[in-house]
């Protein structure tokens, strides 16, 4: 009997424990987490809602040698607001990092040249990693991920660190990696995305009017892009001049009626001071603030090029006084996330 009654008493100390260690875990330790999918890997917040999802692998419809892209990117209430290869620019992928003309510098060795040879010699590699292949060939140019991982997470924030190669024929030219914080505020989801681009020779950017950092969104549906001063009525700029790129802003956004169900989302993409002086190519359903509308821009190895972007999902209606409070947040934030404590780089 005592037995028994011991073993009893075991059970419902353990039914007790398990009870309140799952309470616990659902009022305090519920984080949010990164999980695998076939064609890459999912963020998901404490409630199971997919933010957004990496892609590691290239999907069967998408025409671009490259991933390492995220799609969908999705509001807080489920609605997926970014669009990967659309019917008309099927190259195109959700939120991308892609150079449209750009041409790796190698120095030649002159160590076997004579005495007289020239100065300042090297050999060159075009690429396309935007992917549209018009300018510069984007066959076996590739930006192939290499690692994805969850550096940091609660249940309000999550980090997230990516680290991707852009191969030339097989030849890594660039180093990528990425940070990427994400929380939900305000009832939006605010995704701050910092890149640095470290190639192993001058890696130099030629002028266009598109290419960098972009937003491909939806496209079905009665849509219209907006800043602080509200909607805006310009012309679509065009792929071949850059001077018709809109001004240089804060922030955009852009917002759809979707046809598919009428609801109205929408996404902002907020600039930083600290990058490259940009006008913005927003046209097509995408964002595009572009750093090379003003000009030819060249990388070399001893000084990577960072770029900061803070990216804003959101329901209903442009949330401007939101964004504007966001943007002022976002232009103070000066920090280089690729630089530890000790002031020294990675």
């Amino acid at each position: 009997m005592l037995s028994a009654a011991l073993c009893s008493t075991g059970r419902s100390i353990f039914i007790f424990c398990t009870l309140v260690c799952t309470v616990h875990a659902c009022e305090g330790l519920a984080s949010y987490a990164l999980t695998p999918t076939p064609e890459g890997m999912q963020l998901k917040t404490p409630q199971g809602n997919v933010v957004f999802e990496y892609k590691t692998k290239i999907p069967a419809n998408l025409q671009s040698p490259s991933a390492a892209y995220f799609d969908p990117v999705n509001t807080p209430s489920g609605e997926r607001v970014s669009n990967a290869a659309p019917d008309d620019h099927p190259w195109h992928r959700g939120i991308f990092l892609g150079i449209l003309d750009s041409e790796f510098r190698t120095p030649v060795d002159t160590s076997k040249l004579p005495p007289n040879h020239l100065v300042g010699a090297f050999s060159v590699k075009r690429a396309d990693f935007w992917a549209w292949g018009l300018y510069a060939p984007r066959d076996n140019r590739i930006i192939k991920n290499r690692d994805i991982r969850l550096i940091d997470a609660d249940e309000k924030h999550a980090d997230v660190e990516i680290h991707n190669d852009w191969l030339v024929d097989d030849q890594k030219m660039v180093e990528e990696t990425d940070y990427v914080s994400v929380a939900e505020v305000d009832g939006v989801y605010v995704i701050d995305l910092t890149y640095r681009i470290a190639p192993v020779v001058d890696f130099v950017l030629s002028q266009t009017a598109f290419g960098g950092f972009a937003f491909q969104a939806q496209k079905y549906g009665d849509s219209y892009y907006s800043n602080a001063n509200g909607k805006v009525d310009l012309p679509g700029p065009h792929y071949s001049l850059p001077n018709s790129d809109w001004p240089s802003e804060p922030w955009y956004d852009y917002c759809i009626k979707l046809k598919s169900n009428g609801k109205l989302v929408g996404v902002a993409v907020l600039d930083h001071p600290m990058n490259p002086p940009t006008r913005w190519h927003n046209v097509l359903w995408m964002m595009n603030p572009c750093i090379t509308s003003f000009g030819k821009l060249t990388i070399h190895p001893s000084e990577p090029l960072i770029l900061r972007y803070r990216v804003v999902v959101h329901d209903g209606a442009t949330p401007t006084d939101l964004l504007q409070k966001l943007s002022l947040e976002w232009r103070g934030m000066k920090k280089d996330p690729f630089v530890d404590e000790q002031g020294k780089g990675e």
